[in-house]
């Protein structure tokens, strides 16, 4: 059960000041919980298989399900995935925000990344803190929500500490939203929303 008096016990403390501290974690292969302009996301740096089945372990997350990618801009996005000129539009419309994009993956992607899917979640969060770290890593972040899988979406530092008591280190300030972004599945001929947020399907294909 978690203690108010283990805060700090398991976990580094960071603030959103400390940018270069928190890409070094990441590179130190650190698993960092940091808030967002949604709900508290808890993440590692892609390109180290290890980190992202250490990350699966904290949540408990089902194989079914892969880790969501963050990247800084779209063209770090077309990086790792198939970006068409209708992605281009929602992006240059809706991102940075609280839209995930469920769009075709690159074959230079490693499978494991998306459980042997062909598609890969990706957004850009309107957080400048978040971005900032993620362009001095030069690299995307794989980031979920901070919570054991199937329980309460985390809101805060204390959520955080009570469900992902083992990570290695936490981000500490406020989410933006307090809600799960829009998650849109880019890859059929029509749009189709996977998860409702704060932007709608008719506001996404007004903009196409």
């Amino acid at each position: 059960m978690y203690n108010v008096l283990d805060r700090g016990v398991n976990m580094k403390e960071y603030t959103k000041n400390q940018v270069h501290e928190v890409a070094c974690a990441f590179n130190e292969h650190k698993i960092i919980a940091l808030p967002t302009d949604t709900v508290y996301g808890v993440g590692v740096k892609y390109g180290n298989l290890e980190d992202l089945e250490r990350l699966k372990r904290a949540k408990h997350r089902p194989e079914t399900k892969p880790i969501p990618m963050m990247v800084s801009n779209v063209e770090q996005m077309k990086q790792v995935a198939l970006v068409d000129e209708r992605i281009e539009k929602i992006a240059a419309k809706f991102l940075p925000g609280a839209l995930t994009l469920v769009v075709n993956v690159k074959d230079s992607v490693d499978s494991v990344y998306t459980n042997g899917l062909s598609t890969i979640a990706i957004r850009i969060p309107d957080e400048k803190f978040i971005l900032d770290v993620i362009d001095e890593l030069n690299c995307p972040i794989l980031v979920t929500s901070a919570n054991q899988s199937g329980e309460k979406t985390a809101l805060t530092s204390d959520d955080v500490y009570e469900q992902l008591p083992k990570i290695d280190g936490i981000v500490l300030g406020t989410c933006k939203a307090l809600q799960a972004s829009t998650i849109v599945d880019c890859t059929k001929e029509k749009l189709q929303i996977l998860r409702p947020g704060p932007i709608s399907l008719e506001e996404l294909e007004s903009v196409l």
